[in-house]
């Protein structure tokens, strides 16, 4: 699976964003053939700040639907973090006669219409990594963001408490537009409100851009200096902005969460520049996507397990890393390999962490 996935994000990043990519060609048609064996499923992602879609859901959910399906043809596209754009690709796909759209919302509001027009043409939507609001798609597949903030904000609560650290605590949620933004930010509120570590400033970072993050965290060091005892950031994006603020600021870095597993994070964590982050093997979401992909276009209404915006779910449960479990974490996934976070400038720091 890892030389699958480093394989296919090869090639995937030298495609441009709105570019299809597709699978073995095949028929299919609105609303399911009865079967399945030569369903046409699109696979609608939100954007490219995240380097996670490109190198690891677009493939392994393209190598799931293979093995259920060799006749399926899959319709990838990314939108940018626009909209609109992925309103057209929605649009493109329901036009070539898909029979299921999988789509992580750029908008979870916005992405209503595109629910609507699908379920028009008896098309199911499946809602991938992020819930869409108002019009409830037929299902969504997730970790539990809600969990992912509980768990990362806790994690940095116990550590500031065991080290006697004082001060108070700078939020740094993800998009405004993303409804598991919003959950990730009340698991957080979940985990600090009551801690005792006073919420100095929160800041809902547009499209999750790491640049906007390191901007406003820039802004709040010079606003609040040695009072920032920590920072609990989304995701290892704005996370590492903001660890980039302080560097630029010449200042010490506090503890800083992150969330997703990247590379860049595990490197920040080996380094002592970031606290934690949240392991979630996207193999996990893919496949499983893949597989109610599959039964939606076989003529079958998968039950979920539970219910999340009145849609049938299934939410895995993530994992916290920090220093501590980056060994074992590592030695169990199947996105990151031991070499690519151990690099000749962290060789040092992986040894002393018992890496390699």
């Amino acid at each position: 699976m890892r030389r699958l996935v480093s394989l296919t994000a090869a090639a995937l990043l030298a495609l441009t964003v709105a570019t299809a990519c597709t699978t073995e060609e095949g028929g299919g048609g609105s609303g399911g053939n009865g079967d399945g064996g030569d369903a046409k499923i699109a696979f609608l992602m939100p954007d490219i700040a995240s380097t996670r879609y490109e190198l690891y859901d677009s493939p392994l959910f393209e190598a799931r639907m293979a093995e259920l399906c060799a006749d399926c043809e899959v319709i990838y596209n990314n939108a940018n973090a626009d909209a609109s754009r992925q309103q057209q690709q929605a649009n493109s796909a329901l036009a070539q006669g898909v029979d299921v759209i999988v789509i992580d919302p750029v908008d979870s509001t916005a992405a209503a219409s595109i629910v609507n027009t699908a379920r028009s043409q008896g098309v199911p939507v499946i809602a991938y990594d992020r819930p869409i609001l108002e019009t409830p798609p037929d299902y969504y597949i997730s970790f539990d963001n809600e969990a992912i903030g509980e768990r990362i904000g806790q994690s940095l609560v116990d550590h500031l408490r065991e080290t006697g650290a004082e001060g108070g605590l700078l939020q740094v949620n993800g998009s405004p537009t993303d409804a598991a933004a919003g959950l990730i930010k009340q698991g957080i509120h979940n985990a600090i409100d009551d801690s005792g570590f006073e919420l100095l400033a929160e800041y809902d970072t547009p499209d999750w851009q790491p640049s906007d993050a390191q901007e406003w965290v820039s802004g709040q060091i010079t606003r609040f200096g040695e009072e920032i005892a920590g920072v609990v950031a989304a995701n290892d994006g704005t996370g590492g902005g903001a660890i980039a603020a302080f560097r630029a600021a010449g200042v010490e870095v506090p503890p800083v969460t992150g969330n997703d597993f990247e590379v860049a994070a595990a490197q920040r964590i080996v380094a002592g520049d970031q606290f934690n982050t949240i392991s979630k093997p996207i193999a996990i979401v893919a496949e499983a996507a893949a597989e109610v992909a599959h039964q939606f276009a076989s003529g079958e209404e998968p039950e979920g397990e539970t219910t999340l915006f009145d849609t049938p779910a299934q939410l895995f449960e993530p994992t916290v890393v920090t220093l501590d479990n980056l060994a074992e974490v590592l030695a169990e996934s199947e996105q990151i390999e031991v070499s690519e976070v151990c690099t000749a400038e962290y060789a040092d720091a992986c040894a002393a962490a018992g890496l390699g």
